[in-house]
């Protein structure tokens, strides 16, 4: 028996989805040669629009925030860039760069831990580019150390940021958003928070930091739980191991501990954790967080999704 593969193009006023009509669609099929339909599938050249809406992105001066910042303006969002003081100059050159996009940037320096700072925050965003659309708690901050060796301080730092400066961000946000009254079924308000792979498999010497992590999916579900009826959808993502400065941290520290040249840890881990290899960079990141943004992602919440390279399966 002989299969052919037919394929069917039609216009949009012909082809409708469940969402309306995309600009064309393709049809393919499989028939043998007395025609029986086999097999169908659909596909369409239309692509998910969050043209115009605003996003605030915080800890977006380098790393893994700015790159999510730019992929965001690429889809685009316009954005609101976050990062504290001392990295004000970073900040400014990511609003240059979403701008030689055609999207509308600025900045917005805070500390994240701070409620009122947050809550200033977002009223620059909405004062300059509108109402608020999605919140991404990029921000956070990562320690390499024994825990018999972690003083109060420094776990309640680790916590102040993390934890707080991401709860800051869902409530003040959630706020905003359901003062605007924007957010519909058909067009939720989008809330996604910074995890990681240590909110799932922790690492020794990381023990504060990956309780922290743990804390934001706690928050993530009980947040799409409560904000469900607001029409706000709540995710998180969990990103492995990283090419980025914090890396490069924990790096150094861990390798300091072992006794070990700076660069073996980073490598150890990828060597013996990522199942495809290779260390992830700021935009693999990126294009998950871009999904979670998405009005594809619009029937997804409370979750914590995980962009490792295949450190564990879920």
């Amino acid at each position: 028996m002989r299969y052919l593969l037919q394929t069917v193009t039609r216009t949009a006023g012909r082809c409708r989805s469940l969402s309306g009509p995309p600009p064309s669609c393709t049809f393919k099929y499989f028939a043998n040669t007395n025609s029986r339909l086999l097999m169908a599938c659909y596909s369409s050249t239309a692509r998910t629009s969050v043209e115009g809406r605003n996003a605030i992105v915080t800890g977006s001066s380098r790393g893994i925030g700015k790159a999510i910042a730019i992929r965001l303006a690429s889809d685009g969002y316009n954005v609101c860039i976050n990062d504290i003081p001392a990295n004000q100059k970073g900040c400014e050159e990511v609003v240059s760069e979403i701008q030689a996009l055609g999207r509308q940037a600025c900045v917005a320096v805070a500390d994240v831990s701070k409620r009122d700072e947050v809550r200033q925050m977002i009223q620059t965003s909405v004062d300059v580019l509108g109402p608020l659309d999605a919140m991404i708690a990029n921000a956070g901050i990562a320690q390499a150390k024994a825990v018999l060796d972690i003083t109060e301080a420094e776990f309640e730092h680790i916590f102040a940021v993390n934890v707080f400066g991401v709860n800051n961000c869902y409530a003040e946000a959630a706020k905003q958003m359901i003062a605007q009254g924007t957010c519909r079924p058909d067009r939720p308000g989008k809330i996604i928070g910074a995890a990681s792979i240590v909110a799932f498999k922790p690492f020794q010497l990381l023990p504060h930091y990956s309780a922290s992590k743990w804390a934001v999916r706690g928050l993530t579900q009980t947040y799409a739980m409560e904000l469900a009826e607001h029409n706000i959808t709540v995710n998180a993502y969990a990103p492995g191991i990283v090419g980025t400065a914090m890396w490069d941290q924990i790096d150094a520290q861990i390798a300091e501990k072992r006794g070990v040249r700076r660069g073996d840890i980073f490598k150890q881990f990828v060597r013996e954790y990522t199942a495809l290899g290779r260390a992830s960079v700021p935009e693999d990141v990126a294009k998950l967080v871009s999904f979670l943004a998405s009005s594809d992602s619009d029937f997804c919440t409370g979750q914590t999704q995980v962009v490792d390279g295949g450190i564990i399966f879920t």
